[in-house]
């Protein structure tokens, strides 16, 4: 398992500024985030980002994320499609390898709908597959439709490509429908990313992203997620997740430094040098 840090824990600051104090604080692996990204790249050239990856060693093996795409009609379809086609050249250009997708259903529920969903990932795998590239599927709590992680697996099995697999979040997990006996859904093969956090004392039904807080000081069962990923031999990136407007306010080396400690321990990983 790769411990990884999201930029959207640190969304206040620039792109470049996260891979340097992100590095300092003995980080390698870095979670993009598309938007803080693309936005660097409004004043900046990819050649840039290259020269901070070389400079400070990082890799971006992963990017979150993209909506609007498995259930929407008309014009907004057709932005969200074209924006994630953009998204998958960009990452292919900087060598991200997996970028999440959002499982977001708008109510009222349909058959209709439901095929709908169908159809779009199975066209997301193909996008992704042109490309050599992988889409994570991240199940949403309060979807219509794929808000938990039994049918979010069994949507991706549909699909049966190597390019299209599953986004666990702790967060969605947590207080979603998902049950822990559903953590079963998880193989070495489905499983292409893992975002963690925690909560704590907020009920359920009040969570919001902006509750989340380091793992490990939380309500979350974390333990049964990690178990899950060693008996599967997971070996890919464990993201550090926090959507907190407090915890954005914390410098990037300082939250990049506690960050990757909380991480390491709810992995039982012991402090890199």
């Amino acid at each position: 398992m790769i411990p990884t840090l999201s930029q959207v824990c640190c969304l206040n600051s620039s792109f470049d500024r996260d891979l340097e104090d992100f590095a300092a604080g003995q980080c390698r692996s870095v979670e993009v985030w598309m938007t803080k990204l693309e936005d660097y790249l409004k004043s900046h050239t990819v050649k840039d980002v290259e020269f901070w990856l070389d400079k400070t060693g990082v890799e971006l093996p992963v990017a979150s994320f993209q909506g609007g795409l498995v259930a929407s009609q008309g014009e907004a379809r057709r932005e969200a499609w074209e924006l994630l086609a953009r998204r998958l050249d960009l990452c292919n250009e900087l060598g991200i390898g997996t970028l999440v997708v959002s499982c977001d259903v708008p109510p009222p529920l349909s058959q209709q709908t439901i095929e709908r969903v169908q159809v779009s990932l199975t066209k997301l795998a193909q996008e992704a597959g042109r490309r050599w590239l992988r889409a994570a599927l991240e199940f949403q709590a309060d979807s219509s439709f794929g808000n938990n992680l039994q049918t979010a697996a069994a949507l991706v099995a549909n699909v049966g490509s190597p390019h299209l697999g599953l986004c666990l979040d702790a967060f969605h997990f947590h207080v979603g429908p998902s049950k822990t006996e559903d953590l079963g859904c998880l193989t070495a093969q489905n499983l292409f990313h893992v975002q963690l956090c925690d909560l704590a004392d907020t009920p359920r039904e009040l969570a919001t992203g902006a509750a989340r807080i380091l793992p490990g000081d939380g309500d979350i069962n974390l333990a049964a997620i990690v178990d899950r990923l060693r008996q599967i031999d997971y070996r890919g990136c464990v993201s550090l997740e926090l959507l907190n407007p407090q915890l954005w306010q914390v410098p990037p080396l300082q939250l990049g430094e506690i960050g990757m400690t909380a991480l390491r321990k709810v992995l039982g990983q012991a402090r890199m040098s």
